[in-house]
C-alpha cells in the first residue's frame, strides 16, 4: 500500500463571522477558490493530476449547498477533468476531507486536494435544519440538547469550575498572540484579496489578545437560561444523567469557540507524485480514525477517537509530541488533558478556536496544518489533531514529520 504525504498546507485568515467581518462580502465558493488557486500556484500544480478535490462544509444550504467542491474547482479555473466531493462530518468535516484523501491515496495512488470552508457570516449556523435538532421523533429519543449545554455537562461531570475554563481561555489568547507576533503561521496563512488584488484580510481578526480573568468574569453564562428556564434543557440532560443533581453553567462567549469565516486546504499525494513534480513531502499521514459517541453529552469524541487512532498507528500517547485539540469549548480540552494526563505545554501551543475562531467546515484542516507547521518550526516528530463533533462523534489524525 502506498503512503500518503502532505506536500502543502495553507489557510486563509479567519474573519469575524458577522456582517462587519472583513470576509463577509466574499462568497463561500470564492474563498474556496482562493485556497485552490494558491495551492496550484505555490506548487506549480498541473490540476489535471489532481484525482479529486474533497471539501468539507457544515451548513450545506444556499451558496454552500450543492457540491461546493466541484463549484470551487470550476471557479478556480482548474482543469474540468478534476472532480469535486463535498463532505459533512459537522465540525470534523475539514479533517475528514483530509482523511478521505489520505486513504484514497494509500489505496489507489495519485494526488488529492482536501480542505474545507465555512462562511458563518453569510450562512448562519443551524440554518440547514438538522434533523437531530428539529425532528421530535429523533430529538426526544436521543435526549438532544444544544452543544453549549453539552459543554456544561462535561464541566459538571469533570468538576471544572468557571475559574478553570476562564483560565484556559485566557491562555489560548496569550498563545495565539505570541504565535502571530512571532510569525509562527507565516508559512500557511495566505492573505485574501479582492478582484483587483487589493488585500481584504491578512490576519485572524477575531483575536482578543487583551483578554484577562477580569474581563471574562464580567460575562454571563451563555447557556444558563436555555438550560434552566426555557425550554429547560437541563431537565433533558438530567433525564439522561440522573446522577447529576444540577448542571453547572460555566461557558460563555469568552471561553467558547468564535464564530468566524475561513477556508483551508492541504495537498496530499504519493511519493511518486512528489518525485514526478519535484515536490518535497513535508509530513506523512500515519493514521486516521473516527468514532460515534453519546449524542447528548456529544463533545467527548476526542478521547475515544484518539485512543482508536493510537491503536491503529501502534503508538501510545507518549509517542505524540504535539496535540491540536479543537477548542470548541474550554471544557472539551480540559477533559482531554485530564483523560490522557497530557501536559498543557504539548496541547494547542499556539492557541486555538477560543482565540482565533472555529470556521466549522475548515477547522479540521486548519488545526492539522497548524500542527504540521509547529513540527517544522520546533523539529519535533509527531502530532495528533482531533475534534469533537456535533450529535456525538469524534475524529483524529496522526502525522509524522518527514
Amino acid at each position: 500500500m502506498a503512503e500518503a504525504f502532505i506536500y502543502d498546507s495553507i489557510r486563509t485568515p479567519r474573519g469575524k463571522g458577522r456582517k462587519d467581518g472583513s470576509l463577509h462580502e466574499v462568497t463561500s465558493v470564492a474563498l474556496s477558490s482562493c485556497v485552490l488557486k494558491e495551492i496550484e500556484k505555490r506548487n506549480e500544480l498541473d490540476t489535471k493530476e489532481v484525482c479529486d478535490v474533497i471539501w468539507g462544509n457544515v451548513t450545506q444550504v444556499g451558496e454552500q449547498g450543492g457540491c461546493l467542491a466541484r463549484s470551487a474547482v470550476l471557479h478556480a479555473k482548474w482543469d474540468e477533468s478534476t472532480p469535486g466531493l463535498s463532505v459533512n462530518r459537522f465540525c470534523a468535516s475539514g479533517l475528514e476531507a483530509v482523511n478521505l484523501a489520505a486513504n484514497q491515496t494509500k489505496g489507489t495512488g495519485g494526488a488529492y486536494v482536501a480542505g474545507g470552508v465555512e462562511m458563518m457570516s453569510r450562512i448562519p449556523m443551524g440554518s440547514d435544519g438538522a434533523a437531530i435538532a428539529v425532528d421530535p421523533t429523533l430529538t426526544f429519543e436521543s435526549y438532544f440538547v444544544p452543544q453549549g449545554i453539552s459543554a456544561d455537562i462535561i464541566a459538571t461531570k469533570y468538576n471544572f469550575s468557571r475559574n478553570d475554563v476562564d483560565l484556559y481561555a485566557v491562555e489560548s489568547q496569550k498563545r495565539a498572540k505570541n504565535a502571530w507576533e512571532n510569525g509562527y503561521f507565516s508559512k500557511s496563512v495566505v492573505p485574501v484579496t479582492d478582484v483587483n488584488g487589493l488585500e481584504i484580510l491578512s490576519h485572524d481578526e477575531f483575536m482578543r489578545p487583551n483578554t484577562d480573568m477580569q474581563s471574562l468574569g464580567s460575562l454571563k453564562a451563555s447557556f444558563a437560561e436555555m438550560g434552566e428556564v426555557m425550554p429547560g434543557f437541563d431537565n433533558v440532560a438530567k433525564l439522561k444523567y440522573p446522577e447529576l443533581e444540577k448542571i453547572s453553567h460555566v461557558h460563555h462567549a469568552g471561553n467558547s469557540s468564535g464564530i468566524v469565516d475561513g477556508a483551508a486546504g492541504i495537498l496530499v499525494g504519493t511519493k511518486e507524485f512528489g518525485e514526478k513534480n519535484s515536490l518535497k513531502p513535508r509530513a506523512r499521514i500515519l493514521a486516521s480514525e473516527k468514532v460515534g459517541t453519546d449524542p447528548t453529552i456529544m463533545l467527548t469524541g476526542p478521547v475515544p477517537a484518539t485512543k482508536k487512532v493510537l491503536a491503529s498507528a501502534g503508538m501510545s500517547i507518549g509517542d505524540i509530541d504535539l496535540f491540536e485539540v479543537n477548542e470548541a469549548f474550554a471544557s472539551v480540552v480540559l477533559m482531554f488533558l485530564e483523560e490522557f494526563n497530557v501536559s498543557h505545554s504539548k496541547v494547542n501551543v499556539n492557541g486555538g478556536a477560543i482565540a482565533m475562531g472555529h470556521p466549522l467546515g475548515a477547522t479540521g484542516t486548519m488545526i492539522l496544518g497548524t500542527a504540521l507547521e509547529e513540527l517544522e518550526r520546533t523539529g519535533k516528530s509527531t502530532a495528533l489533531a482531533t475534534l469533537c463533533v456535533a450529535s456525538g462523534m469524534g475524529a483524529s489524525t496522526i502525522i509524522e514529520l518527514v
